[in-house]
């Protein structure tokens, strides 16, 4: 994540330890289920959307009046991403609505083990959960931005593996009704707590079983006003909305298991007014054609061979489907509604593309933005390795926010627009944080530490400073206690987003590019994307490999970049 432009103390180890949070309790007793009204019942605990719910990631800010990244305090760099996909067919999504009528409560509470209801992280307090390991969400969604009181309407099938014997287990959920709950197609208890939706079986779930959770819901999301974290999730735009939940926002506007340690494939049926465009993350399989033609390469800008969409002009409601072939983290979900300008092609290098900008943010041009996201991806391929997903691209929204987040496939930006360096990191992001991604939240710099180093490559290709003076810049600010007083292995929630993640971490790569070389150094970059493709990894996992290809013990330089506080002045 990065921003737009606006105006505990370190392991004493010598080397990362593995997370102390693997492997703890994390959960306490719970009161017993209640019994549920039936399809139409409430939430009972009306506490509001806990900070972890969806706040939007930011990068530090850069040198000078430019774009930074997410965590800046004057301008969050958020990288999240909304997706918006066009609506232009007759078809109208069948949201499966139970038959009008009083239906039987569930069936009784069965006695037995819960999973836990958190992964344990402390950088996002309750979010994630235990006992189960979700494969795939499909989610039937009906958005209508202009109806304030109940913007969503929507269906959650949640394919799952118990990891463990269990006779309830929890999802993430935050605010929104449920009317009603099924696993395997039987009535389940369920119950509120919190951001908790608690989950009741009719019958206990084997440990290896795959089953299927089915959650009926509706409301309007909450936007996360976090005051660290600041302003992200489900944002309202002037005619539609935008959506960029990192680093656990997922869960305001749908069911699941809201933290990057699982990761899964996704099915979005989005329906809307007529008028308006849906986007979401992967490839449009059913629905309106995104575009008049398919093109088989980027056209130059202001080419009249650029495919468009086209908006239906007879109906109703437009529905369009989203598939995401690989896995991927809750909160690089996005779903963008409102009016756009989009373009749909093949990058030169073989790579399905599709941009899209809001046509009232006139400082980015369409094409422009189409022919650069083709331009850096090719780029980053050459150097990064294979492309982790089956398309790339953006999409620029007219949304209120400060910053910009890597959604898989293509990531978001707000009404700041698409800087050419901002956009180089968030594609990079696709390769460091959407395909590999983190364990635990305390490893951030796996993601904005890589990136922002790519973001400076990309600078000193497109003309401005070398990355040796992106590196040299920063460390003559000796006095710059937003980078040295916090390490960026492990800089605390209130820091995760900060100026050391990413300045730091980036010159903690450039530090190793100088120290084994850059034949080395690049190798080290391909051999992580290639071997932790589409998974989760640790800063532990890192050190590890860069020894092993360098041949260099690695211990103390890691120590004073990532886990000391200090400027580093011998490594």
């Amino acid at each position: 994540m990065r921003a737009g432009r606006a105006g505990g103390r370190p392991p004493t180890v010598r080397r990362p330890a593995a997370d102390p949070y693997d492997g703890l309790p994390l959960t306490a007793p719970r009161p017993a289920l209640h019994d549920a009204p039936g399809p139409h019942a409430t939430r009972r605990d009306t506490a509001s959307m806990s900070i972890s719910a969806c706040p939007a990631r930011r990068a530090p800010g850069r040198l000078g009046d430019v774009m930074t990244s997410r965590i800046p305090q004057t301008v969050p760099r958020i990288a999240v991403a909304l997706a918006a996909v066009s609506a232009a067919a007759s078809c109208s999504i069948d949201l499966d609505r139970p038959a009008e009528g009083p239906s039987a409560p569930p069936p009784a509470a069965v006695p037995g083990d819960a999973g836990a209801s958190s992964v344990g992280d402390p950088y996002t307090t309750g979010d994630g959960n235990g006992g189960y390991d979700v494969q795939h969400y499909d989610l039937k969604l009906r958005i209508d931005p202009g109806d304030s009181a109940k913007a969503l309407d929507g269906v959650a099938e949640i394919t799952a593996r118990a990891t463990q014997a269990m006779s309830r287990f929890d999802l993430d959920l935050s605010d929104l009704n449920v009317a009603e709950v099924r696993v395997d197609d039987a009535a389940a208890r369920h119950e509120r707590q919190g951001s908790e939706l608690i989950v009741s079986p009719a019958a206990p779930l084997k440990k290896g079983a795959t089953f299927k959770v089915l959650v009926r819901y509706s409301g309007t999301p909450k936007t996360v006003v976090d005051p660290i974290l600041q302003r992200y999730g489900w944002i309202p735009t002037r005619d539609g909305v935008f959506v960029a939940c990192q680093p656990s926002g997922a869960h305001s506007w749908f069911p699941g298991n809201d933290h990057p340690s699982d990761k899964a494939t996704f099915d979005f049926h989005i329906t809307v007014p007529n008028g308006l465009t849906a986007i979401a993350n992967g490839e449009q399989t059913e629905g309106p054609a995104p575009g008049d033609g398919e093109g088989d390469e980027i056209q130059p800008p202001g080419s009249s061979s650029t495919p468009r969409f086209t908006q239906a002009a007879a109906h109703a409601d437009t529905t369009t489907t989203w598939r995401v072939k690989e896995p991927m983290a809750t909160y690089l979900a996005t779903v963008n509604v409102g009016r756009f300008d989009v373009r749909k092609g093949t990058t030169p290098g073989g790579i399905p593309i599709l941009s899209a900008v809001d046509p009232t943010v006139f400082n980015t041009d369409v094409d422009d933005f189409q022919a650069k996201n083709a331009q850096i991806t090719d780029e980053w391929v050459k150097l990064f390795g294979p492309y982790p997903f089956s398309s790339t691209g953006g999409i620029v929204d007219d949304a209120d926010v400060g910053f910009a987040l890597e959604t898989q496939n293509r990531p978001v930006y707000g009404s700041f627009g698409a800087q050419e360096t901002i956009v180089a990191h968030e594609l990079a992001h696709q390769w460091f944080g959407d395909s590999v991604s983190v364990t635990r939240w305390k490893d951030i710099w796996l993601n904005e530490g890589f990136a922002t180093y790519a973001e400076w490559i990309w600078g000193e290709r497109a003309g401005g400073p070398t990355v040796q003076q992106e590196f040299d810049t920063r460390y003559r600010q000796t006095d710059n206690r937003e980078v040295w007083d916090v390490p960026p292995g492990n800089p605390g929630r209130g820091q995760m987003f900060g100026r050391s993640v990413y300045d730091r971490g980036g010159m903690t790569l450039h530090a190793l590019r100088r120290k084994v070389g850059d034949a080395t150094f690049f190798t080290i970059l391909r051999t992580w994307a290639k071997e932790h493709r589409h998974g989760n990894a640790t800063t532990a996992q890192f050190i590890a490999l860069a020894e092993r290809l360098s041949d260099h013990k690695l211990d103390r330089f890691f120590r004073v970049w990532l886990y000391e506080r200090g400027r580093p002045t011998s490594w």
